[in-house]
C-alpha cells in the first residue's frame, strides 16, 4: 500500500507527463497553462522599484505581513498547513528576506529573470505548482491590502503585482523548460567518511543515470528533515561507476548539513536535485593557464575540475591551486587539509599542476587571498589575459563578497573578466532562497 507521500509523488509525475503531452502537441506559439507566463517585455523594474520602497512604510515590519499573509492563505486553503513544518518562524523570516532581495535587485531585470528561472527548475523538485503560485499572489494582495489600510492605492497593487509576477513567471518558465528532466533522483549512500568532527565527504550512487560536467552543484535532502535541502558541490568528476561526491560541513544548526554529518550512515538514503552550477570548464578552452582557488569546502569543485582537466591531457594546461583558510577557526593552511592525502596522492606525478597554500596567520580571506594572488599573477597585466580563473571561496556561507574582492584584484592584474569564472547568483542565490524551503517552494520560503 503506497503512503500518501508515494501517491503525492505519483500524482506529481502524472501531472508533469500531461504538461510534457500538452506542450508537444500545442500549436506552436501557444501558451498551455495561464502561468506559463512569456518572459516580460521591455520591463523596466526601477520605477516599480522605486514605487514599492516608498510603500514599504505602510506594510513593515515585512515579518508582520508575511505572518498575515501566511493567515489569509491557511484560511482559504487549510490542506496547504499541511505542508509547512509545525513553527512557521524560519518560513517567515525567509520570505521576508526573499520579498527584500526582490525589492533591493528589481533594477536589474535580466538578473532576477535568471536567478528566478533557476529557482523554478529546482523547485520543481519541491512540487511547485501554479496553483500555489495563485493562491499566494491573492493571499499577498489582501494581506497588503490589510497591513496598509485606506492608504493602500490600485498603483502601489499593481507595482507588487508586477514585481511577484516578475519573479513568479521566470519561475514557471524555468520549470517547464526542465520538465523533460526528473525533478529529482533517489540516491544511496555508499560511503561516509567523517574528517574531522564536523566534515564528512560522502559518496553517493543515484537510482538513475545523472548526467553533470565537474564544477557543478547540487541540492541534497535528509529522509531526516523531508522537504528541506540544501546545496553541495560535487567533489568528483563524472565516473563509469556512477559514484558521487560531496564535502559537507556541518552547521550547528540541526539542518541538513548536521544531519548528513552527523546522523547519515553507510546504506542510508538522499535525494538529488538537478545539478547546477558555473564552474565548469568552457567548450574548446585553449591550452592555457588555469588558477583555481578554493577555501573551506570549496576545495570540492576544485577536485573535480582536476580530474576533468586530468582526464583531457589533449590541450597543455599549466594549473595553479591556491588554497586558503576559510575562516581564522579552521586553521586550513597550519593544519593538515582534511583531503590532503588525496591531493598529495594527485599532485605526484603531475608536472603541470603547481599546489600554493595562502598565509595560514591571516584572519581574513579576502587579506590573505589576496596578499597570495601577488605571488602568483604575472607582474606584467599583459600576461594574465591568458589566465583562466576558478574561484570557490566558502561555500558553506552564504555570500560573494571574498569571491568579489578576489575577482576585482584578477581583474586589475589583467585577467579578462570573462575569464573568471564564480558562482554570482547560483549555489549563494540558492543558499540563500531555497536552503529549507518545504515541497511548495516559495509559498514556503
Amino acid at each position: 500500500m503506497n503512503t500518501p507521500s508515494e501517491d503525492y509523488h505519483a500524482l506529481l509525475a502524472r501531472h508533469d507527463a500531461m504538461r510534457l503531452r500538452r506542450r508537444i502537441l500545442a500549436p506552436s506559439g501557444s501558451r498551455a497553462e495561464v502561468w506559463s507566463a512569456e518572459a516580460p517585455q521591455a520591463y523596466d523594474g526601477t520605477a516599480d522599484q522605486s514605487l514599492i520602497g516608498d510603500s514599504l512604510p505602510l506594510v513593515n515590519p515585512l515579518e508582520e505581513l508575511i505572518a498575515e499573509l501566511y493567515r489569509i492563505l491557511f484560511e482559504r486553503h487549510p490542506y496547504l498547513r499541511s505542508l509547512f513544518p509545525e513553527s512557521m518562524a524560519f518560513q517567515q523570516a525567509h520570505l521576508a528576506g526573499i520579498f527584500r532581495y526582490l525589492i533591493g535587485n528589481l533594477h536589474r531585470t535580466d538578473e532576477m529573470i535568471s536567478v528566478f528561472g533557476q529557482l523554478g527548475r529546482d523547485h520543481r523538485k519541491l512540487g511547485v505548482r501554479p496553483a500555489h503560485f495563485e493562491a499566494f499572489e491573492a493571499a499577498l494582495i489582501e494581506a497588503l491590502r490589510v497591513r496598509a489600510g485606506a492608504r493602500w492605492t490600485r498603483a502601489l497593487e499593481h507595482a507588487w503585482l508586477r514585481m511577484l509576477r516578475l519573479a513568479v513567471s521566470a519561475m514557471v518558465r524555468g520549470a517547464d523548460e526542465a520538465i523533460a528532466e526528473p525533478p529529482s533522483w533517489e540516491a544511496t549512500v555508499t560511503s561516509h567518511e567523517l574528517r574531522t568532527p564536523d566534515l564528512a565527504v560522502l559518496r553517493v550512487r543515484p537510482h538513475q543515470p545523472y548526467a553533470f560536467e565537474a564544477g557543478s552543484y547540487a541540492s541534497l535532502e535528509s529522509p531526516l528533515l523531508e522537504h528541506a535541502w540544501r546545496p553541495y558541490y560535487l567533489a568528483r568528476a563524472p565516473h563509469p561507476d556512477g559514484e558521487l561526491e560531496f564535502h559537507v560541513r556541518a552547521r550547528g544548526s540541526d539542518g541538513v548539513s548536521d544531519a548528513l554529518v552527523h546522523s547519515t550512515r553507510e546504506g542510508g538514503a538522499v535525494r538529488l536535485s538537478a545539478p547546477r552550477g558555473g564552474l565548469a570548464l568552457p567548450d574548446h578552452l585553449p591550452s592555457s593557464e588555469i588558477l583555481l582557488i578554493a577555501s573551506g569546502t570549496g576545495w570540492a569543485p576544485m577536485k573535480a575540475l582536476l580530474q576533468r582537466i586530468d582526464a583531457d591531457r589533449s590541450r597543455a594546461h599549466r594549473v595553479r591551486l591556491l588554497l586558503v583558510p576559510a575562516a581564522p577557526e579552521e586553521r586550513a593552511a597550519a593544519e593538515e587539509m582534511y583531503d590532503a592525502a588525496y591531493l598529495e596522492a594527485f599532485r605526484r606525478g603531475r608536472p603541470w599542476l603547481t599546489v600554493v597554500a595562502a598565509d595560514a596567520a591571516s584572519t581574513r580571506f579576502a587579506g590573505a587571498g589576496l596578499r597570495a594572488l601577488n605571488g602568483i599573477l604575472p607582474p606584467h597585466p599583459g600576461a594574465a589575459a591568458r589566465q583562466h580563473a576558478f574561484l570557490a571561496l566558502a561555500p558553506e556561507a552564504a555570500t560573494t563578497g571574498p569571491a568579489q574582492a578576489v575577482a576585482a584584484r584578477l581583474v586589475a592584474a589583467g585577467v579578462p573578466a570573462a575569464q573568471i569564472h564564480h558562482e554570482t547568483t547560483g549555489i549563494v542565490a540558492v543558499t540563500e532562497m531555497s536552503a529549507s524551503t518545504t515541497r511548495t517552494g516559495l509559498l514556503s520560503a
